[in-house]
């Protein structure tokens, strides 16, 4: 192989696939970044065997040809070197690579020995504008369980099921996160109706390469229990989660009998105050006052001392105090981007809801402490 590019194009698509490269004692060429020529450009791959990313780099090919090398010295000496143009030349696993004064010799493996990354095949169940994908993802990506006692709920709920919209969710069991895009407004090209759940590693992925690009549209494929999201250049295969998803719709849907319309930033500003307080479990205490129209946080350390805010609210129902965690309050609120929230309570015991005034697109249930 022999070929000639830019540094700067090289630096930065090197980096893009090389964030899920860990260090693999097992399969030394897991640690490795697989370089090969295809469709007259540089493809750079890498995988763990779960996740796979590929990318491409143009570049001026003299002779085609593969070698795999690895990641971390071979990112570091690109990332360093002038932007300026790179020869790499690649002769019995051996790559050379020369810029300006500067030249190294790096040892790799072959190219063949590489794991075989699946290919889908499929057309497109979705295409998306990938910011709106990345942006939905976002909101509800923290709320996964990190427990792998229950699989499923490690992962993302992506259901396309409907024809008017599709649905993230995410749940450790003790809060939830749904995210409703709606279809018609999105100008959305969807074709199939099921369910899958992302793995977390892979949405996190997706969060950071879409971040770093500026391509407009997202396509996602599923076949054979792997999914495809193709960003034209950059494309990320991923085995799905297998398991059932937890029927959580008795959550949200659950009618509230006391409605809160509250300031976002001074909830979240009253929140953080009582956390300073709290009690070992994280316990911060509301008590809705109807009559005088407030919503008092409190919380009490016995070695620290106490706290209590009054936030002015509009409520509808009745008198009430509930316990929640507050670092999953805090959660909430910070997924929110509106002036105002909607707290939803049933009573002391049940879940609440939080939500944005005015928008359905995006509910957060928290379970109480129950003392």
């Amino acid at each position: 192989m022999k070929i000639i590019c830019l540094q700067e194009n090289l630096k930065k698509e090197l980096n893009t696939v090389q964030n899920i490269i860990g260090k693999n004692l097992t399969l030394p060429i897991l640690n490795n970044i697989l370089l090969n020529t295809d469709k007259k450009q540089l493809k750079l791959s890498a995988t763990d065997l779960e996740i796979a990313i590929t990318n491409y780099v143009a570049c001026k090919i003299e002779k085609e040809g593969g070698i795999t090398i690895p990641a971390k010295i071979l990112v570091n000496f690109i990332n360093n070197l002038p932007n300026k143009k790179i020869e790499i030349s690649v002769k019995n696993n051996i790559i050379n690579l020369k810029c300006e004064n500067y030249k190294s010799t790096i040892r790799g493996l072959d190219f063949n020995d590489f794991p075989i990354i699946p290919k889908i095949k499929s057309e497109p169940i979705l295409e998306i504008n990938s910011i709106l994908f990345k942006d939905s993802l976002e909101q509800v990506i923290n709320f996964v369980s990190l427990s792998d006692v229950r699989p499923e709920i490690t992962g993302i709920l992506f259901n396309y099921s409907s024809d008017k919209e599709i649905k993230l969710t995410t749940t450790d069991s003790f809060r939830l996160g749904e995210k409703i895009i709606n279809i018609k407004d999105s100008k959305i090209k969807k074709q199939g109706q099921g369910s899958v759940i992302i793995p977390y590693k892979t949405a996190q992925e997706l969060i950071r390469i879409i971040s770093n690009q500026e391509e407009d549209v997202l396509k996602i494929s599923i076949e054979n229990n792997q999914i495809l999201f193709n960003l034209s250049k950059i494309q990320i295969i991923s085995k799905l989660i297998e398991g059932n998803y937890p029927n959580y719709q008795q959550l949200v849907f659950q009618q509230p009998e006391t409605n809160i319309l509250i300031n976002r930033e001074e909830f979240l500003k009253a929140i953080k105050l009582s956390s300073f307080f709290s009690s070992r479990i994280n316990d911060v205490r509301l008590r809705i006052n109807l009559k005088k129209s407030l919503v008092e946080t409190f919380s009490q350390d016995i070695e620290l001392g106490d706290n209590f805010s009054e936030i002015n609210a509009e409520i509808k129902g009745k008198d009430m105090e509930i316990i929640f965690n507050h670092k999953y309050l805090l959660d909430g609120l910070n997924s929110i981007n509106a002036k105002r929230i909607l707290l939803g309570l049933i009573d002391e015991t049940s879940p609440g809801i939080l939500k944005p005034e005015g928008d359905s697109s995006f509910n957060y249930v928290i379970m109480p402490i129950k003392l």
